[in-house]
């Protein structure tokens, strides 16, 4: 049976007097590809901020691997294992692509050889971007600039990976072709916790899923299970999901 990597436990998140986030908890276990599905504005990213140190939690425990982050700054955080891919990919213009996959490694000082080793693995995972190493991070396409930031996130050598939005703005074809480099990469070990506005695409990709509505967690189920529910076939993969 595969061990909790990851708790969150009554957790709140707000911005000055508007709470968002309600006494959320989730689990992340070892191994897995978990999803948090909801609608605009229900707090999703909000919650990988507070996982990722950007926002602090007014209340709740977070434990990742036996440890508390609560208090930890992002850096911090990023020690510990845990890497942060954010909403609009973020990359630094002016930079070539292999310059922004290395500030993914920024804190792991001293560590040449193992940083080698997963920048060939990155580009191993994504040959677009070897072909593209020298190129401004800024005149990739969409997709090679996602490539590029989930790239640089594993520069970190995380445990786990946050993905806020793996296929906005995507053709089906890349978000495809992404959905698979992210079963490669937890096939080889990595836990991911993915924020998904294709539910159908985060259902398929992830092992468990948790829904959130309005800053609480309603649902949590085997993503089989969530694929079945008629509440998420109408809310979220549309009525005609239902005699699918």
């Amino acid at each position: 049976m595969a061990t909790t990597l990851l708790e969150v436990t009554g957790l709140c998140v707000g911005y000055g007097d508007v709470r968002v986030l309600h006494e959320v908890g989730l689990v992340v276990k070892r191994g897995e590809i978990v999803c948090l599905i909801g609608s605009n504005g229900a707090g999703k990213t909000t919650l990988l901020r507070a996982l990722s140190g950007v926002v602090r939690a007014s209340a709740g425990t977070i434990s990742f691997a036996g440890e508390s982050l609560i208090g930890l700054a992002p850096q911090q955080i990023v020690r510990r294992g845990i890497a942060h891919v954010p909403e609009g990919r973020r990359l630094f213009a002016g930079m070539s692509v292999r310059e922004n996959l290395l500030m993914g490694a920024y804190l792991r000082r001293g560590a040449r050889t193992e940083i080698r080793r997963d920048l060939d693995l990155v580009l191993t995972t994504f040959p677009r971007l070897a072909e593209r190493l020298s190129q401004d991070a800024a005149t990739l396409s969409g997709g090679e600039q996602q490539m590029c930031a989930i790239g640089r996130g594993l520069m970190a050598g995380p445990q786990l990976l946050l993905i806020d939005e793996l296929s906005l703005g995507l053709a089906p074809k890349l978000v495809g072709e992404l959905g698979q480099a992210l079963l490669a990469i937890n096939r080889a070990g990595l836990s991911v916790l993915l924020v998904e506005q294709d539910v159908a695409t985060a259902l398929r990709l992830a092992d468990y899923g948790f829904v959130l509505d309005t800053g609480h967690i309603v649902l949590a189920d085997p993503t089989a299970l969530l694929a079945k529910n008629p509440m998420v076939q109408e809310a979220y993969l549309g009525r005609a999901a239902v005699n699918a």
